[in-house]
């Protein structure tokens, strides 16, 4: 294909190269989903070995994929991101965001979704996913974390845009992050009691999280996804407010093998969805969920 010289110093015709074509994007989103091994790369787009073989090949020539061998009899290769590959995320996680909003939906901006949408139905389809095993974020403390907590019966992990932000317009769903925190925070002897742990996830930077939890007092981790990665591994809503991504509000609960168990999304009515969570995480931490 003849291109144009000016493409030879322009960034937008460059990446083009490499993730303008669908099954490449389908191929980095599936990885960072977790789906790292040949097969199960196969089994979840639908493509023939031979096309997936020859797009895995560009991706690595082109430094966005590298190959980790995980079986020698027979040879058997993990696909994982490298440090350019696991900067598109937040490319993968715009174009997302695009779709969810002049796609699927209305063209509005929103912090919240409906329940019949697709944003609901792709949250309400993670129930029996697993979470990938290298999934680390940052602690308000600057200390990565596991975003499963490995010695609790069952994890609640919660997401929400952002503490202390004015945001330019009034957005439906995003206000209440200070609330929801406070209730976690004082249902959190209940959680801990119970066996479970209790994380919570926005996009805002470690310090800032800090800050609110010295505030506020927060007893359990906050864990910063400022880079994406949970974001575009769980296909996570999100929308553009003040400036910056921000991750819709959400309830996960999920098992010490990192099973996705539960989902409440959207969450609404704030105060019911702290006692839900705490109700299904009572019961799978003492085997009744």
């Amino acid at each position: 294909m003849r291109t144009h010289n000016a493409d030879a110093a322009c960034g937008i015709a460059q990446a083009a190269t490499i993730v303008g074509d669908r099954w490449n994007v389908l191929i980095l989103r599936e990885i960072a989903r977790g789906h790292v091994r040949f097969d199960a790369l196969a089994a979840e787009l639908g493509l023939s070995r031979k096309v997936l073989t020859e797009r895995l090949g560009r991706l690595v020539a082109a430094g966005v994929l590298h190959r980790s061998l995980y079986q020698r009899r027979p040879v058997r290769y993990e696909y994982l991101l490298t440090e350019a590959g696991a900067g598109l995320l937040p490319l993968l996680v715009a174009m997302q965001d695009w779709g969810d909003r002049w796609v699927l939906g209305d063209g509005s901006v929103t912090a919240t979704a409906t329940e019949d949408g697709a944003e609901h139905a792709r949250m309400h389809a993670l129930t029996g996913s697993r979470l990938p095993v290298d999934l680390e974020l940052p602690g308000s403390d600057g200390v990565l974390r596991d975003a499963v907590a490995p010695d609790a019966a069952a994890t609640v992990l919660f997401t929400y845009p952002a503490t202390g932000v004015q945001w330019e317009e009034p957005l439906p769903g995003a206000a209440g992050c200070t609330l929801e925190n406070r209730l976690f925070r004082d249902s959190w002897p209940a959680f801990r009691d119970a066996g479970a742990a209790v994380h919570g996830v926005s996009t805002q930077l470690p310090h800032e999280q800090a800050a609110f939890a010295r505030a506020e007092s927060v007893p359990y981790p906050l864990l910063s996804d400022t880079h994406l990665r949970l974001a575009a591994a769980l296909r996570l809503p999100t929308f553009c407010g003040a400036g910056q991504v921000r991750l819709k509000r959400s309830v996960l609960v999920l098992d010490p093998r990192r099973t996705v168990r539960h989902v409440l999304f959207p969450v609404g009515d704030i105060p019911h969805a702290v006692e839900e969570a705490r109700r299904l995480a009572t019961a799978l931490a003492t085997g009744h969920g």
